[in-house]
């Protein structure tokens, strides 16, 4: 059934596929990577079909065109990845200034913030602490009120309306209705039981800023600070 092949039965179908994909012009690899098995024995089961001038042609040009988005892509990573590195060095040369209100927000976001590559998010309940790391960032980076996005984790079993509770944060950190995103809410059991462990009235805040620039910039000024370094702020491997 299988000439000059020595096929086991349970892959006999996949032989067969093989041969016919690759009669229809498909490279080796592409008939690996749908059938699951190896170059090698996709090579081996179809090396006897000839492939005519315009299917080799093809197979060419497909592979060309894949090279080249692989260049792209590895080029724009590095371009990027340049990037994040000039704005560490832009927030290493601050620290170097001795700005006081860009050391304090800097480490309040080394010991609060999270870690990510390409924006900053703040998450607490003290409004005291998320009012200050606003004003870090609207004075030392000059950011407007639209780049801020703000979410909540809050529960409405406290005798509080879920306006009540948003504004209770806007207007403490002076940002429109329009900067808040959809909110975590669980509901509590009007049980006392259920009343007793609500210590959070209003919930906890969560300010977003999308900025891969400032995040880095902190990264880097966090680093000249505290006299040390860490690669893996600059390529998001947490």
């Amino acid at each position: 059934m299988f000439p000059g092949v020595k096929i086991r039965p349970y892959l006999e179908r996949e032989y067969e596929a093989a041969r016919e994909m690759r009669a229809a012009g498909k490279s080796f690899k592409q008939i690996a990577n749908e059938l699951g098995v190896s170059s090698a024995t996709t090579h081996r089961w179809t090396r006897d079909i000839e492939l005519s001038d315009e299917q080799r042609a093809a197979i060419r040009s497909r592979h060309q065109s894949a090279a080249a988005i692989r260049r792209r892509a590895d080029a724009w990573a590095r371009t990027c990845r340049d990037r994040r590195l000039a704005s560490q060095a832009e927030g290493r040369a601050r620290a170097r200034r001795g700005e006081l209100l860009h050391l304090a927000g800097c480490m309040l976001y080394w010991c609060e913030g999270s870690k990510g590559r390409n924006s900053l998010k703040m998450i607490n309940s003290d409004r005291s602490m998320m009012v200050f790391f606003k004003r870090f960032l609207d004075e030392c980076f000059g950011l407007e009120p639209e780049r801020y996005a703000m979410t909540l984790n809050l529960y409405l079993g406290n005798d509080l309306e879920l306006r009540e509770i948003e504004d209770h944060w806007l207007d403490a950190l002076w940002l429109p209705r329009s900067c808040l995103r959809k909110h975590q809410i669980d509901q509590l059991p009007t049980s006392s039981s259920g009343r007793k462990i609500n210590r959070l009235p209003y919930g906890v805040c969560t300010l977003t800023v999308g900025a891969t620039a400032i995040t880095q910039h902190i990264f880097g000024a966090i680093q000249e600070y505290a006299g040390f370094d860490e690669p893996r702020w600059l390529d998001g491997l947490y």
